[in-house]
């Protein structure tokens, strides 16, 4: 199956500006949830475009130079941060993510291909497939844009919270990333909602709950606590 399938098919039924939807860091524990939409030009071919986890590090980057410099082609981001991942949840935060990089492409698709099983609410035709990042040229380069944008973001959180080393795992819920979570407790950007930081947070809570309730009771002068709370 030519990487091109699902496009030519599109166009054969009429389409003319076909989007390919993808998105990186669904499941980190910490930093944001990027997708992004990507209009490829009819004929384009770009050797080793692929999907963004088979690719490396320096391919990666090098696939979204040429993508991000080329006139023809057209792109949009959209960050959904943890704080929106904790209030709406991972799913609804990435179709969100999905239907705002939709809206904001120019020229405006009519038509997208969407990696996954489901897509969000627009009203575009569209198809959703899963591992759609392996079978299709936009989503494969939506997934390239995706992926090296959202390295750089966490490579600018690593600078902000540098005890957390996001620039090592980029968020992932890796051994030294929980072992770093022990140490330090959870960063500003830690997605509260995700179990292993919700867990945490409870477990670090149960002290502090009950230091406030034993202050209530007047068993514990707060001026002599320091720090604890």
């Amino acid at each position: 199956m030519s990487l091109y399938t699902y496009e030519n098919e599109a166009r054969d039924a009429g389409f003319l500006t076909i989007a390919g939807v993808d998105e990186v860091g669904r499941g980190p524990l910490a930093g944001p949830v990027v997708v992004a939409a990507c209009i490829l030009p009819d004929r384009f071919s770009l050797e080793g475009l692929n999907d963004s986890k088979q690719l490396t590090k320096e391919k990666r980057e090098q696939i979204y130079d040429i993508l991000s410099t080329n006139p023809f082609v057209h792109y949009s981001i959209s960050v959904l941060d943890h704080t929106e991942i904790d209030r709406l949840n991972i799913l609804q935060a990435t179709l969100l993510g999905m239907q705002e990089a939709i809206m904001k492409l120019e020229p405006k698709p009519d038509f997208v291909l969407i990696d996954g099983n489901r897509g969000p609410k627009i009203d575009i035709p569209y198809k959703a497939i899963v591992d759609g990042d392996k079978k299709s040229a936009s989503i494969a380069a939506a997934s390239v844009i995706a992926k090296v944008t959202r390295d750089k973001l966490m490579l600018e959180l690593d600078k902000q919270f540098p005890m957390w080393k996001f620039s090592q795992h980029n968020g992932y819920g890796t051994k030294l990333h929980l072992n770093l979570i022990q140490e330090h407790g959870v960063s500003p950007v830690h997605r509260r909602s995700f179990s292993p930081v919700r867990l945490f947070l409870k477990k670090s809570a149960l002290p502090r709950e009950y230091l406030l309730e034993q202050m209530d009771l007047g068993m514990l002068d707060p001026n002599h606590i320091g720090d604890t709370l």
